[in-house]
């Protein structure tokens, strides 16, 4: 939600997020790229009206637009666009999207980021290490069981982006801020999940990009 604020130029109390409904000056822009941009702090979102919506703040923000107006407005206008190319970059990225509304909800993101291994994964993580050591060692007999290592992998970032998809739908329905804490929490858990094995298929194509140099 947009924070009430008085005009700048103008001082008229409560004069809209990114331009004055009143003078139609260019004000300090939010920091929040929901807010910024003007949309509801949903995980669901059209990537096709995040665009039109890029494209028509670049517009109207682009630092020539405001070459012959005052200084703060010249410099309202550079921050803005740095913040509106952050929040494309983010937003249109549905990972990126849901690491920023956590992070935004004050959940610690570094917690998730551990090296421990998600139980589900033990076994299959330690044939997967064994074979990389036999690679390592020269044994090219294993390439079978790696690239399908990688593929069951790669069905596992598949599956899990799914279900995130159903997370983001479930979130966004919640009619409270404790019901939708509680989603982020799910949603935490699997980008935490999501991100491990990520790393397992990067290890592998690192290790047979590096053969094969």
């Amino acid at each position: 939600m947009a924070t009430p604020h008085s005009c700048w130029q103008c001082g008229t109390p409560d004069a809209g997020s990114l331009f004055c409904r009143y003078c139609n000056t260019l004000q300090a822009p939010a920091p929040d790229y929901y807010e910024f941009l003007g949309i509801p702090r949903r995980l669901s979102l059209s990537l096709d009206a995040l665009q039109e919506k890029f494209y028509s703040l670049s517009r109207l923000l682009h630092p020539d637009r405001y070459s012959r107006h005052s200084e703060q407005e010249k410099r309202y206008s550079l921050e803005a666009s740095s913040i509106l190319n952050d929040a494309y970059r983010v937003l249109r990225d549905p990972i990126q999207r849901a690491e920023y509304v956590l992070k935004e909800a004050g959940f610690d993101m570094l917690a998730s980021r551990g090296k421990d291994v998600p139980p589900e994964l033990l076994e299959e993580v330690f044939e997967l290490n064994m074979a990389l050591d036999e690679l390592r060692s020269g044994d090219e007999e294993v390439l079978p069981q790696l690239d399908q290592s990688r593929r069951r992998f790669k069905a596992m970032l598949a599956a899990i982006d799914q279900a995130l998809e159903v997370e983001f739908r479930r979130h966004d329905s919640q009619p409270d801020d404790a019901s939708r804490r509680a989603v982020l929490a799910d949603i935490r858990s699997a980008l935490h999940r999501r991100r491990y094995v990520q790393n397992l298929v990067n290890e592998v194509d690192k290790l047979l990009s590096a053969r094969n140099a």
